[in-house]
């Protein structure tokens, strides 16, 4: 699924690359007079490497004029290309493969890293050196291996120390997509793994290619064919004989590098590998595999260390626009109270988590967790001395669990996952039942991942009425105010959290951003009746209301006595806190309710009308 800038890059990438591929194919074996293992071996890297690798073989290999291949490939440069192309073409085809099959099973990136290697190696060393060389190197094929696993072990070191830190840093980022095989996200960093791989092998190789310990490119012109017919009279027309340890352009036998020289050589690629293989370690933790992490995308900006557990980077991921079941507009609006059916005497209320768009502002929306297809979810209205029951059933891509905030119940309906209860696998159904026996304003949210899922909105307002309608304080109006943080960055939506990366940019008043908010409508000398709930998950909201000050009556459910209540302009409403209070109407006009940090009003850090995020209006008009 294409939800990431990147991924639209990587489909041009490969677009190119195969159209390389392609023109490589037919070049080589049309117009190019190569060694069969050579010319597979530039289609290989050009597969893997796109338009830079057709760049190195139009600059190093191609035949620029009928007959001038044997003079065009001689210089020591073009020669080090060829014999790093061939050892690249073998080394990263075993190592792709075995990333794959590794990913696949899972298997921590640490363990990754050393099977990728050993196949590289093998790959390399028996298939495209002693296997696919052997005519060009006479003798038998284990002479061939004898010859070549030196000169392999030293080029297979360097390209694996540049292709190891790339493959761990970036696979273990921001975005574990890196990790799947099934995704675009994986062989955009094997390719880049490739081309860094290239350039840490190129250098040994061009050493390697001037001892004598490595064949560079070749030219082939069998009688016969083509490549013969378009080769001047003067050239050898079988140049595909090479003798071992010889190579085109270079084919005097010198001395080649002494025994000190080859154990340095050796020795600097050992340390180069393990450097590169181990010091990725510092910075990711390289215990965790595919499985552990899926296809997690990390907020920008979080710090991700060497000890950062999987579970931690699955709960601050974002959601997954493939999860989603349905979007949701301007005109769907949250916090609808639920009307329960009646089965003999029981009010029941069903309710269903899933993931959904919900738009906050036009052209705004947020990937939630939501209860019913809206955020916040439902409003459950009832009564004190009423049995309750409610269903709950997971459809999230997460397991779940529905906590009642505040209530006094049976220890098994409190709604704690792996504690109260089993969490709710995806599918199945939870019931809780109780009794209310208190009254007041409280809420419900999720009980498992609380982090993830209440952030993403998995909340709703729970409004439990007085047996006694005597002792409830009324107003002339009445509105419930659900607060919520929200963290939106390139389309994606993550949990928000006071933590680095986390820090929320948007900010809902029952799943609205202002200028997108309710307006309530009142007249001078009516009473307003708000119900501040603390749905959020990581900030306290100094909540103010312009016009005058109101009276706190009620404090997490529990209504305050007479002498107890008190005159404020601002209340701070803290996560899982709630305040009733009443506003009167004193003056006409247009009247704020809103956070006062300041921060909390704006809209990705802009202002929209004048404000944004916490913010509402009491439109109050002379009566």
């Amino acid at each position: 699924m294409l939800i990431q800038p990147i991924d639209y890059f990587l489909i041009a990438w490969f677009v190119l690359a195969l159209g390389s591929t392609a023109w490589v194919a037919w070049d080589q074996f049309r117009h190019n007079p190569e060694p069969s293992v050579m010319r597979w071996g530039f289609i290989l890297v050009t597969l893997y490497g796109g338009p830079v690798a057709l760049l190195l073989y139009v600059m190093a290999d191609k035949e620029p004029r009928p007959g001038e291949h044997e003079a065009f490939a001689r210089p020591l440069w073009r020669q080090g290309v060829g014999s790093t192309i061939h050892c690249i073409a073998g080394d990263s085809t075993g190592i792709i493969l075995a990333a794959v099959i590794t990913a696949s099973l899972g298997l921590p990136m640490w363990l990754d890293l050393i099977v990728e290697y050993a196949a590289g190696f093998a790959f390399g060393l028996f298939i495209f050196q002693a296997l696919f060389m052997r005519r060009m190197m006479g003798g038998s094929y284990w002479e061939n291996v004898r010859r070549s696993v030196v000169p392999e072990f030293i080029s297979m070191n360097c390209m694996m120390a540049g292709m190891a830190p790339v493959m761990s840093l970036l696979m273990m980022g921001r975005d574990m997509r890196a990790m799947d095989p099934t995704q675009l996200l994986f062989w955009g960093v094997m390719s880049l793994g490739v081309m860094v791989g290239f350039a840490f092998a190129y250098p040994v190789n061009v050493w390697m290619v001037d001892g004598q310990l490595k064949h560079g490119l070749m030219t082939v012109r069998p009688a016969g064919t083509h490549f013969e017919a378009e080769a001047p009279p003067s050239h050898d027309q079988t140049t595909n004989a090479m003798q071992p340890g010889q190579h085109a352009g270079h084919q005097e036998k010198g001395d080649g590098p002494t025994r000190a020289q080859l154990i340095a050589v050796g020795g600097v690629s050992v340390l180069a590998l393990v450097v590169g293989m181990a010091a990725p370690a510092n910075w990711v933790n390289l215990r965790l595999g595919s499985h552990d992490v899926g296809d997690a995308i990390m907020p920008p900006g979080m710090v991700m260390t060497r000890d950062t557990p999987a579970e931690a980077m699955r709960d601050m991921a974002a959601v997954l626009p493939r999860d989603i079941t349905q979007v949701r507009g301007l005109d769907a609006h949250g916090d609808t109270e639920f009307a329960p059916r009646i089965e003999n005497g029981v009010k029941v209320f069903d309710l269903d988590t899933s993931v959904i768009r919900w738009q906050i502002l036009p052209g705004v929306h947020v990937d939630g967790y939501a209860f019913n297809g809206q955020i916040p979810g439902p409003r459950l209205h009832f009564r004190q001395g009423d049995r309750v029951r409610i269903n709950v059933t997971n459809h999230l891509p997460d397991t779940t669990a529905t906590h009642w905030h505040g209530l006094i119940l049976p220890n098994g309906m409190d709604g704690v996952a792996n504690m109260t209860q089993a969490p709710i696998v995806y599918g199945q159904t939870y019931r809780y039942e109780f009794i209310a026996r208190q009254s007041g304003t409280y809420l419900y949210h999720s009980h498992d991942h609380v982090d993830r899922q209440q952030a993403l909105g998995l909340y709703g307002a729970l409004i439990i009425d007085p047996a006694d309608p005597a002792q409830e304080i009324k107003a002339d109006h009445e509105v419930t105010l659900q607060l919520q943080e929200w963290l939106v960055r390139e389309g994606l939506t993550y949990p928000a959290m006071p933590m680095e990366g986390a820090m929320p940019n948007y900010f809902t008043i029952n799943g609205r951003s202002y200028p997108s908010t309710d307006t309530v409508h009142m007249k001078v000398g009516e009473t307003l009746k708000l119900r501040f709930i603390g749905s959020s998950t990581g900030a306290i909201h100094p909540m103010h209301i312009h016009g005058g000050p109101f009276t706190v009556v009620a404090r997490d459910g529990i209504t305050l006595a007479p002498g107890a209540r008190f005159e404020a302009d601002t209340v701070n409403v803290g996560p899982g806190q709630r305040y009733d209070v009443i506003w009167r109407a004193r003056e006409p006009g247009m009247w704020m309710i809103h956070c006062h940090i300041t921060h909390h009003t704006t809209n990705d850090n802009t202002e929209t009308a004048g404000g944004g995020g916490l913010m509402m209006n009491i439109a109050v008009s002379a009566g």
